[in-house]
């Protein structure tokens, strides 16, 4: 009960912190202050208590997007174990209910996009989909892949399976993987060098062009909803890159924590240290991650 309390507090409270880690990390390279570490708090609080502007022309499925979106990614945050602990959610399959949840939320942020008619938003939903072709056979892969190492199809008991000892029995596969999903990561989190949260280039944008239209709190409940996904999708990364355990729960509570600052680190460094790829180098990337997680389960299907 109690890891189940603090998995949701986690889930709720800690997503923003790492925008603004991100942030700080940006503004280090570059030399300056930044914003605060919480401004990611203060501009949720903000579009809150702001209203919403909507278009004669949209329907309910403007209105509905970011929220089912919001929903759809909490809902697979259920599903994930963080660190060591067992998800709040478990049962045979919900591995690919957890690679599904992630489609929802796309689907209803591409519709919502679509339902404004504005051709703009279109080509970012077009360029969206298109990407996402290449980036959810590589989530699909690298979930196969550590159901063949953990011997289950439910993410706590596969994800437990990474232990130290796994990478000595599966190094060159979980290597793969670490490539393949980081990648990912970054695709899927519209961050450099794929897409830039901070873009307001128009032949560039790709995420942010879809949601121009939207204000107060559907728009926060958008800026909620990339700040969570980036930690779930950052809290499966971090399974195999720190495959460690205290012994003592809430040690591996900040043990957990610690690294995911330090996750967020680290994409704040590649942002500072890269340019964003042209448009057309974006698909070979995405194809390379694609194989990396191919290879992977290759190599454990020997």
């Amino acid at each position: 009960m109690a890891d189940t309390l603090i998995h949701l507090l986690v889930t709720l409270l800690f997503p923003p912190l790492l925008l603004g880690v991100i942030g700080k990390t940006k503004a280090l390279f570059a030399g300056r202050v930044g914003p605060p570490l919480l401004q990611s708090y203060y501009d949720l609080g903000r579009l809150l208590r702001k209203g919403s502007v909507f278009s004669p022309t949209t329907t309910w499925l403007f209105r509905a997007g970011p929220i089912v979106t919001l929903v759809a990614i909490a809902t697979a945050a259920l599903l994930l174990p963080l660190g060591r602990h067992a998800a709040p959610l478990s049962f045979t399959g919900d591995l690919v209910l957890f690679a599904y949840l992630f489609g929802l939320a796309r689907f209803f942020t591409t519709a919502a996009a679509l339902d404004t008619g504005s051709s703009f938003e279109g080509m970012g939903a077009a360029r969206e989909v298109t990407f996402a072709c290449l980036t959810e056979p590589t989530l699909f892969f690298a979930l196969l892949t550590l159901a063949r190492l953990g011997g289950s199809f439910s993410l706590t008991p596969l994800l437990a399976a990474v232990e130290p000892a796994t990478w000595l029995r599966g190094g060159a596969s979980l290597l793969l993987l670490v490539g393949g999903l980081f990648i990912v990561l970054l695709a899927e989190n519209c961050r450099i060098p794929f897409d830039d949260p901070n873009t307001h280039l128009e032949l560039t944008m790709i995420h942010e062009v879809m949601v121009l239209d939207h204000s107060g709190p559907l728009f926060g409940c958008i800026l909620y909803g990339a700040a969570l996904k980036l930690f779930v999708l950052g809290a499966l990364f971090m399974h195999l890159v720190v495959p460690f355990t205290t012994g003592n729960a809430l040690a591996d509570w900040g043990l957990f924590l610690l690294a995911m600052l330090a996750l967020a680190g680290v994409i704040g460094t590649v942002e500072s240290v890269m340019a964003r790829l042209r448009l057309v180098r974006i698909p070979q990337l995405l194809v390379a991650a694609m194989i990396f997680t191919a290879f992977a389960l290759v190599l454990l299907m020997r």
